[in-house]
């Protein structure tokens, strides 16, 4: 599987995610002419080596009718009912809702289909996470540094190249975002500024004393939002290419976002695991209890003999789950058994991509398993669809499955 990994321990701005992937491509020049004939009005991009920290990668600028904004205020979105008409070639734009925003992207982008509906969606991101903090209506929300073109730019680059690179998974690393304030339109706002904060609601963020300043802004939120389908430390990776993508200032780290993109052996997850002792209750109810748990959200429940005090025999339960569900599993555990404590423990587990097709048989639908990864592929048909099979034919399991693999 083809895996884009974004490491974010310097956040993210639109130019820097751009700059990293454009690295990415196998012929960034030919992706950089590319990006010149999208039809963005005014718009020229060019990449420059920059080097930070003895590190060197790609800063992307853009120019808009030859002039490059040096540095943005600051990314951020306000409600003002005043709109800014900006003209371009003989036409006017208003960069200030997303009704001019949408014209951009629908009447002048030549860009795919679905470059073009990610842009929709990232813009959606933000107007939402706007609409949330200052309490109006998206229809209301009008951009002010999202909406010029300079960051109308960075959008479409990194949606654009991001489809031409075609990963089949993305996994975004923890985002640091930085502390401190920063200035916008609206003043001076607390680092992560508030619609910042509430685009990466529910994504894994952190901050560390010696950066200070905004490193995450609302543009580089949005994008990972709408791109991760993860966020997670890094996988099992064989590395094919590296991309540095440079951001404009200087700190102590070096100010970049950093690629990965390689082949996944398999795939990883977080799991939780629950352990308690019992000796005080009957098979039934600890069966009962044990059942209940598996039906509840747990990945595995099993038993196992133990030795507790005074040689008494007893039995260690052990339940697998998502961090997620631990808590609300705990809590069944002590309502429905004895134990007076749970021991917790969190691991990571490798795990084989697993996706399940239904075959078509003369017996009806078979659901087939279907498992790989790590240099291993297995096939494993589904137990009740055999099972209904023998018993409609009177066939024993094992005929039923040699029946279907022969066809």
């Amino acid at each position: 599987m083809k895996t884009l990994f974004i490491e974010c321990g310097m956040g993210a701005a639109g130019d820097m995610l751009s700059a990293a992937l454009l690295e990415l491509c196998p012929d960034p020049e030919e992706a950089l002419r590319e990006l010149n004939s999208l039809g963005l009005p005014g718009v020229v991009f060019t990449a420059e080596s920059s080097e930070k920290c003895g590190i060197r990668g790609t800063r992307l600028r853009v120019a808009v009718h030859g002039e490059e904004e040096d540095e943005h205020m600051h990314e951020h979105t306000h409600e003002h009912t005043h709109e800014h008409m900006h003209e371009h070639d003989g036409y006017v734009h208003s960069h200030q809702n997303l009704t001019g925003i949408d014209h951009i992207i629908d009447d002048h982008l030549n860009v795919p289909d679905a470059v073009r509906s990610r842009i929709h969606r990232v813009y959606s991101i933000l107007a939402q996470a706007e609409s949330e903090v200052h309490g109006v209506p998206v229809t209301e929300i009008h951009f002010h540094e999202v909406g010029t073109m300079d960051a109308v730019a960075d959008i479409t680059a990194f949606c654009y190249l991001l489809n031409r690179l075609n990963p089949d998974r993305i996994i975004v690393s923890p985002i640091h975002v930085g502390r401190g304030t920063v200035k916008c339109a609206h003043g001076v706002l607390p680092v992560p500024a508030p619609a910042t904060a509430r685009i990466l609601t529910g994504i894994p963020i952190y901050s560390r004393e010696q950066i200070e300043g905004e490193l995450c802004t609302p543009t580089g939120a949005a994008l990972l939002k709408e791109a991760a389908d993860a966020f997670d430390r890094m996988p099992i990776l064989k590395t094919e290419r590296i991309g540095y993508g440079m951001g404009k200032k200087d700190f102590p780290v070096a100010n970049c976002v950093r690629m990965f993109f390689g082949e996944t052996a398999g795939e990883t997850d977080e799991v939780a695991r629950l352990e308690f002792n019992v000796d005080d209750m009957t098979g039934e109810e600890l069966g009962y209890a044990m059942n209940l748990l598996l039906n509840s959200g747990a990945r595995e429940v099993f038993a196992t003999p133990v030795q507790m005090k005074k040689f008494r025999p007893g039995t260690m339960v052990t339940v697998i789950c998502t961090k997620a569900d631990r808590m609300k599993l705990a809590e069944l555990i002590f309502r429905h058994t004895t134990t007076l404590g749970i021991r917790q423990s969190h691991y990571q587990r490798l795990i084989m991509r697993r996706t399940t097709v239904s075959e078509e048989t003369e017996y009806g639908p078979v659901r087939r398993k279907e498992a790989e990864g790590y240099g291993t592929a297995r096939v494993k048909y589904e137990f009740d669809d055999l099972a209904r099979i023998a018993d409609e034919t009177g066939m024993s399991i094992r005929e039923a499955e040699a029946m279907i693999r022969r066809k």
